[in-house]
């Protein structure tokens, strides 16, 4: 073993948790800090003969309690596995280890007149392996997809310490089952990610952005819906609602624009300002307090209030980061409903998210002092989940599973599918070493 192994006491608590706030029973029996693919495998194979159960780590990013490791569990840090192994300008991709921040490979990808396109708003502190681990999502989804688009291969360590490689290096191929898709957005339910191939899209060469202040949210998301039903495919297209753009403004010490609502859009590529223009006429049918530049330390500027929700939230206690999606023009619909649910249930919850692609971000927020706001807070929560499947939407667009959202799930996918996934899950995993408890 080439990492570091830390046992009982030694472990520090912070490796029981995730992003999620959520706190498992108990504490986990050891902790290894891989250093090397042989580590994974060795670190798999001694749970197995210890009776342990594996709970896959990264960066502890996770929003949806995926991460938590209780009793009887080894905690499996692969955030050391930090590499990134090659980037191949002509092929357009890289090869990285599991622990290698998001950002840093965009970062390394430039280099090459290159980025890697999935942008979740944590890019600058989730890794990629846990970011293929829940599918994540991010800002720039509306044309460039979730990250398993951009995931042409994996490596991967099974349950009995096998060594697997699926997918391709090519920019398309067929052969075989879809392995690379099962893996991706398995919450570290099948298997420990070691390595990916991931595709690299040419850093556009025009990127505009247009912003917008609304009343409310309903003419926000008529203004959204108008400039997709244009045909139009911005790079992300954001919404933030009157409460969200208040407290990420005054994290942020900026100036405090009056608002029911906020939209910030880019159009990228060579028909960027043709698309701009199409979007600014669209906000323009529902508003006069219309921004558009091509300015990066504007653009940065207004992303950065996007960027700045969830840490501004994290402020007054702690944020059940709540994650549905629901089809586009039923936006407007749904943040309505999680407004009625907040005064129902007198619960403080903020909405913000991807409005391109009907993602949506309900964030409940519990502060410490208020000792019955956790139980208003899950009634609170069950009802956003029946309001997006109600609506035709699902009970996470990004986030994941996890623990959270387990009792959802069955509801959602239907007793047959969901028996169909466990068994598929059984045949990798048949002594449940990974992630008991997770997701299925």
């Amino acid at each position: 073993m080439t990492g570091d192994v830390l046992i009982g006491d030694q472990i520090p608590a912070a490796y029981s948790i995730d992003r999620s706030g959520f706190v498992p029973d108990g504490a986990p029996a050891v902790l290894v800090k891989a250093a090397s693919v042989d580590d994974v495998r060795n670190a798999v194979r001694y749970a197995t003969s210890a009776g342990l159960s594996v709970v896959i780590r990264g960066a502890g990013t996770g929003l949806a309690g995926g991460a938590s490791a209780g009793d009887g569990s080894l905690v499996l840090d692969v955030s050391g596995l930090n590499r990134i192994l090659e980037i191949s300008p002509a092929d357009e991709l890289a090869v990285v280890e599991p622990g290698v921040i998001t950002q840093a490979l965009d970062t390394a990808a430039a280099e090459f007149g290159l980025r890697y396109a999935p942008d979740p708003a944590s890019a600058a502190i989730s890794t990629i392996g846990g970011n293929i681990a829940t599918n994540a999502g991010g800002l720039r989804c509306v044309k460039y997809g979730v990250t398993g688009d951009s995931v042409l291969g994996l490596s991967i360590v099974l349950a009995d310490g096998r060594l697997i490689h699926t997918g391709r290096r090519t920019a398309k191929g067929v052969a075989g089952l879809d392995l690379t898709s099962l893996f991706t957005g398995s919450e570290g339910t099948l298997g420990v990610i070691v390595a990916a191939t991931v595709r690299l899209q040419p850093v556009p060469v025009n990127t505009i952005t247009v912003a917008a202040y609304f009343d409310d949210v309903d003419e926000a998301a008529a203004a959204t819906t108008a400039a997709l039903t244009a045909r139009v495919r911005p790079s992300l297209m954001e919404l933030l609602d009157e409460a969200s753009l208040r407290e990420a403004q005054d994290h942020l010490g900026v100036r405090a624009e009056s608002a029911g609502a906020f939209v910030v859009a880019q159009a990228d590529g060579f028909g960027a300002q043709a698309e701009a223009d199409i979007i600014e006429s669209s906000f323009r049918q529902f508003t006069s307090r219309v921004l558009v530049g091509d300015d990066p330390q504007a653009a940065d500027h207004l992303l950065a209030v996007r960027r700045a929700a969830l840490p501004a939230l994290e402020r007054h206690g702690r944020a059940l980061i709540e994650d549905i999606a629901v089809p586009r023009s039923r936006i407007a619909e749904a943040i309505r409903a999680v407004t009625a649910i907040a005064a129902r249930h007198d619960t403080a919850i903020y909405t913000f998210g991807h409005a391109g692609d009907g993602n949506l971000h309900p964030i409940i927020v519990v502060p410490e002092s208020d000792t019955g706001a956790y139980e208003r807070a899950v009634v609170a929560a069950d009802e956003i989940f029946g309001t997006a499947t109600e609506l035709g939407g699902t009970i996470t667009g990004e986030h994941g599973v996890g623990v959270l959202k387990r009792t959802w799930l069955e509801r959602e996918l239907g007793p047959e599918a969901s028996e169909v996934q466990r068994t598929v899950r059984r045949a990798l995993d048949p002594s449940g070493l990974f992630n008991p408890g997770k997701t299925l």
